[in-house]
This record gives structure tokens, C-alpha cells and sequence, in this order.
């Protein structure tokens, strides 16, 4: 029988999945903040960065926090945001959903800017 030949690109998996994981940074992170997005940090022992994205059920239906959602991973994929050696959780507050593009991303290259002149925990 023949392999199949499979296009799975190998990738580092950044995501958190777990809900005990989202908790103990909420808890124990730093909090960066901008008129619409929280970002919480925390370092990390591993070298590759984590990053988690909660966005409320107020926000609409899940078409819209899925659309804000793969907004903000292509965002910060583009631009290279996370650090490594750190974990992040990026919430979103009341109204993200209604911004466009450019205003999500210049809010997120300001949050990681501010979070790049601090050292955490």
C-alpha cells in the first residue's frame, strides 16, 4: 500500500488550549490594556510563546467572535508580535467585534509595544 501523500505543513502549535491554563493567566499575569483588547503575560520555561484569545458571547454571534478572532491571529502573525518564552491571553472587550481591520491592528501593535519595554514575572 502507498503512503498518501499528505500537505500537513508542520507548525508550532501556540495556542492555550486548556481552561486551567487561560485561569493562571488571568490570575498571575501582567495586564496591558487598550480602548478594547486586554492583554495578559506571563513568562513562560518553555522557548516557543502561547497565546490564548477570549472574546465574551456579548459580543455577538459566533460568526462575528470567529471573524474578530481569525482578525486577530493574522494580525499577530503578520507583524510577529509575541515574544518567546512567554504566554499571553488576549481578551477582547465590549465593541471589538464592530472595529475594522486597521483599527484592530494598530490597537494590537500598541499593546505589544508597551508590553516589549516591561520585563514579567
Amino acid at each position: 500500500m502507498e503512503e498518501k501523500n499528505c500537505q500537513h505543513k508542520e507548525k508550532n502549535d501556540h495556542r492555550l488550549k486548556k481552561n486551567r491554563q487561560f485561569n493562571y493567566i488571568f490570575k498571575n499575569g501582567e495586564k496591558v490594556s487598550s480602548k478594547n483588547f486586554n492583554l495578559f503575560i506571563i513568562k513562560s520555561k518553555y522557548k516557543n510563546y502561547k497565546i490564548g484569545y477570549s472574546i465574551s458571547k456579548k459580543e455577538g454571534k459566533a460568526n462575528k467572535r470567529n471573524k474578530l478572532k481569525r482578525r486577530l491571529k493574522e494580525i499577530i502573525r503578520i507583524n510577529q508580535l509575541p515574544k518567546n518564552y512567554h504566554n499571553y491571553v488576549l481578551q477582547a472587550k465590549n465593541g471589538a467585534c464592530g472595529l475594522e481591520y486597521k483599527e484592530i491592528e494598530e490597537q494590537l501593535l500598541k499593546i505589544f509595544s508597551r508590553e516589549k519595554n516591561h520585563e514579567y514575572v
